[in-house]
């Protein structure tokens, strides 16, 4: 009961297993922040891949890499479905899309961030000139404003969102560092449920409120881990 007591007045778990506990299951919709591996919630993701939940869909920039990131769970084929801008530097991915074992929905990168944001802010679809008289727009509602084509893009809304953060008080309220902040708040807001993950946690009124990125309302559990990884993509150096 003490246990149950303490759980219920924090948001702070104490590893990214028992974050997930109870929360992710087969079929669900999740979106995870990052834009390549950056800002990736690199400890959630592994802990997803080891719960063995299946047949997700992922709203995500792209796939991670081989072996990293979102690309941990194409190798273990518990993803079925893709909602993404970009697919490269992975070839599982290609590999699986190729061959059928993968659905894969592509977004221009900024409707794709619109989706998401539409999402969280309640708005069902939205209109924009992007993609019209292409591949993109195929299927779907288009009109005319004032001599321009325009194609209707629903919002996006996920069961779970998985983000990651630089600093968190243990309200939830979020910092996000220079362009980790990428797709994380319209991923976090997007989702019924909400977990992020965070390399600093302070008390409740150390982080000033107009520093603030993402207000704690949207953010329902939280996850400490100072050492993450942060692989970069592709590593490129002057030789000598």
């Amino acid at each position: 009961m003490a246990e149950a007591a303490t759980r219920a007045k924090t948001k702070l778990y104490p590893s990214a297993e028992a974050a997930l506990k109870g929360v992710v299951a087969d079929g669900q919709t999740l979106a995870v922040g990052g834009f390549g591996l950056c800002g990736i919630p690199e400890a959630l993701i592994v802990a997803l891949r080891d719960s063995g939940v299946k047949g997700l869909t992922a709203i995500s920039n792209n796939a991670g890499v081989d072996g990293f990131g979102l690309g941990l769970l194409l190798q273990t084929r518990q993803i079925h479905k893709m909602i993404s801008s970009y697919v490269g530097e992975n070839k599982e991915f290609e590999r699986q899309f190729l061959s059928g074992e993968l659905e894969l929905e592509f977004n221009p990168q900024g409707t794709l961030a619109e989706r998401l944001r539409a999402g969280g802010a309640g708005i069902p679809a939205f209109f924009t000139r992007t993609g019209y008289g292409t591949i993109v727009a195929e299927g779907k509602e288009t009109r005319e404003f004032d001599g321009h084509h325009y194609v209707m893009e629903t919002a996006l809304k996920a069961d779970v969102s998985l983000v990651k953060a630089w600093k968190a008080d243990k309200a939830g309220n979020l910092v996000f560092r220079k362009t980790a902040r990428n797709f994380n708040p319209a991923c976090a807001m997007a989702g019924a449920i909400c977990i992020a993950e965070v390399e600093e946690i302070v008390e409740v009124g150390d982080i000033d409120p107009d520093h603030v990125h993402l207000p704690g309302i949207y953010v329902d559990r939280i996850v400490h881990n100072p050492n993450a990884e942060k692989r970069i993509e592709q590593r490129t150096v002057r030789a000598g």
